[in-house]
């Protein structure tokens, strides 16, 4: 009987898996980075042990280093969570090996199916290999991982050799394996997927249909279960063919088997011999713990013959700390407050006055609401996520309660280029007209007091400026011996933390959290801004600034000061948060300079590289 799990992951995934062992009377251990020493899933564990360094090729990444730590934290099983080595098939031999307890398929099943290359031959699937114009568009993959990692879109057979550059570079950082592959790039199919479980007795169940089309750069943003809209028929298929990939490599434990689903055609792309992000909706449907199920499987008990029947519909959403109208960017910086609504499941490996840094996946939470039916689902996560108190960097928030409130998703009809075909409706910025004032006048109330109470003569208005989504609003208010005066509005009540407005007859409370320049009003993120700006800021034309703190892990060959450049060539590549970043010529010119070198790690607005215009 297991005692004792260390986790082989961070944030999230760890915390999520300390949980259902807590439930089960399981001793827990974590491992973290230097840069996670403070991280929620090692202050939760019952024991934490520490990897140098913070790349998580020195540190989660580094497998003979976890099986040292399990080993001295006295674990007698290890949970490799999703990611990093969690289909690594050495790793999982190394745990083995060490009389440790593997929460997950046998070695040889991760073998089979890690690699997508042997997956897709096991399945009778061959690669590209002689790529030509006629088989544009294609997609370059990593064989090894997954999670949008070293995977591009290629449209001109030109690009091709750069992009399985940058694909083999960022495989092999990310997973510790370079090798990639080619196979046809299926426009605009729904990604659909099939949660197995497996037992060391030979019963494999289907726990149903999941459809995760909602993607930014090939990682999934929105996910449910049951996919919604497919046939009778095509789940039929769907069902049996990740069954015959589970019995085809003598499958156990959790796994899921991947497909694009197009004109009623179901393609296979992979199977993930792992627990994956989204599986809380399948717990949600079948009223099921996956985790604990993996721990009894791995202890040797046997399934029931037929797994439990399905109930209603579940939806997740990621909450990212990213700017989706800024090239998806990742953004840091201190998370003051996350809460959800009651009723919503939220999986987090945050808490508020926790640091959002650089060097890992900037996903926050996941956040997953279940229903009777798919419309109630999806209504209660968009108003959940609406009501939410995020208080921090900018997030993704609002894309997904636009992206919940679709009718292309409403309806059923979203594929895997919903974002291409709608980014730029869903990040148009509509921030609350009243927002800037409720902040100025919040922060009114509590300058008041300091000056022996309300003013007897009237006066001239006071003028505050705020940036919100990236624009300047300029509000004016009023002191009187009433209190606060604000035109075309009543004041209610202003206090520190809520202010009431009435326009038009209708009362408006707004919640008010200010950290330092940063306020949130109710939903709305704003910025105090100075009365006169700062000349220092100012920066050459040309100039290219850092658009989120990370590391330059490449320059482009040859690039050096005075270098001719051509408009939109690349330059440099920064690394941060899991993803690879490219910065490109805004303009054709000259290089000027070129400030950050190969390794530097820079911070979010710091100069790059500055290019002077022919």
């Amino acid at each position: 009987m297991i005692t004792s799990v260390l986790v082989a992951n961070r944030g999230e995934i760890a915390c999520r898996v300390f949980s259902t062992c807590r439930e089960s009377g399981i001793r827990t251990v974590a491992v973290h980075s230097d840069a996670d020493a403070n991280a929620l899933h090692a202050r939760v564990a019952d024991a934490a042990v520490r990897l140098p360094g913070a790349a998580p090729a020195d540190t989660y990444l580094r497998g003979d280093l976890i099986v040292k730590a399990a080993v001295a934290a006295g674990a007698d099983a290890v949970h490799p969570g999703y990611g990093f080595l969690s289909e690594n098939a050495d790793f999982a031999r190394a745990i083995r090996d060490a009389g440790l307890v593997w929460i997950g398929p046998p070695p040889e099943a991760i073998e089979a199916m890690a690699s997508k290359t042997r997956a897709k031959e096991l399945m009778g699937i061959a690669p590209l290999t002689d790529v030509t114009e006629a088989d544009l568009p294609v997609l370059v993959k990593a064989a090894a991982g997954g999670g949008g990692r070293g995977m591009r879109v290629v449209r001109r057979l030109a690009d091709l050799d750069a992009e399985l550059t940058a694909a083999r570079a960022e495989a092999a950082s990310a997973f510790g394996d370079g090798e990639v592959f080619v196979e046809p790039y299926v426009v605009d199919g729904r990604h659909v997927e099939v949660q197995i479980l497996a037992d060391t007795h030979g019963t494999v169940w289907v726990l149903g249909t999941r459809d995760c089309s909602l993607q930014r750069r090939h990682q999934k943003v929105i996910e449910e279960a049951p996919a919604p809209g497919l046939t009778p028929g095509l789940t039929a298929e769907l069902h049996d063919l990740a069954v015959r990939a589970a019995r085809a490599v003598d499958y156990v434990g959790a796994g899921t088997v991947e497909f694009l689903v197009a004109d009623g055609t179901a393609h296979f792309l992979e199977m993930n011999t792992r627990l994956q992000v989204e599986h809380p909706v399948t717990e949600a449907v079948f009223g099921i713990d996956l985790v604990a199920l993996q721990l009894r499987i791995a202890e040797g008990h046997a399934l029931d013959d037929d797994p439990p029947r399905a109930r209603g519909h579940a939806v997740e959403a990621r909450l990212y700390a990213e700017d989706p109208a800024n090239g998806w960017a990742p953004q840091t910086g201190r998370l003051h407050r996350l809460a959800v609504p009651d009723g919503i499941r939220l999986d987090t490996g945050y808490t508020g006055g926790d640091d959002i840094g650089v060097h890992y996946d900037p996903m926050l939470a996941k956040a997953v609401a279940h229903a009777p039916t798919r419309a109630e689902a999806v209504r209660r996560l968009a108003g959940a996520l609406e009501r939410a108190a995020i208080h921090g960097p900018v997030t993704n928030r609002d894309l997904l309660v636009r992206s919940l409130r679709h009718e292309e998703f409403t309806s059923g009809r979203m594929d895997t280029g919903f974002y291409d075909r709608h980014l730029a409706a869903l990040t148009e910025p509509a921030p609350d007209p009243l927002a800037p004032l409720a902040a100025a006048l919040a922060d009114a109330s509590t300058r008041a007091g300091r000056f022996g109470g309300w003013r007897n003569l009237p006066s001239q208005p006071q003028v505050k400026r705020y940036a919100v989504a990236g624009e300047e609003h300029e509000v004016r208010y009023g002191h009187t011996r009433t209190g606060l005066t604000a035109e075309g509005v009543r004041v209610v009540h202003a206090g520190p933390d809520r202010v009431v407005l009435e326009a038009d007859g209708v009362q408006r409370p707004f919640d008010i959290a200010r950290y330092g320049d940063h306020v949130h009003v109710n939903t709305t993120r704003l910025t105090a801004l100075p009365r006169f700006p700062d000349p220092t800021t100012q920066h050459a034309p040309g100039s290219l600034l850092a658009p989120m703190p990370g590391t330059v892990v490449r320059v482009a060959e040859g690039l050096t000061e005075g270098t001719t450049v051509q408009a939109g060539q690349p330059l440099l590549w920064l690394e941060a948060m899991k993803m690879e970043h490219r910065i490109t010529a805004p303009v054709t010119g000259r290089l000027t300079a070129l400030p950050a070198g190969l390794g530097r790690q820079v911070e979010m607005g710091a100069l790059l590289a500055v290019v002077e215009s022919d």
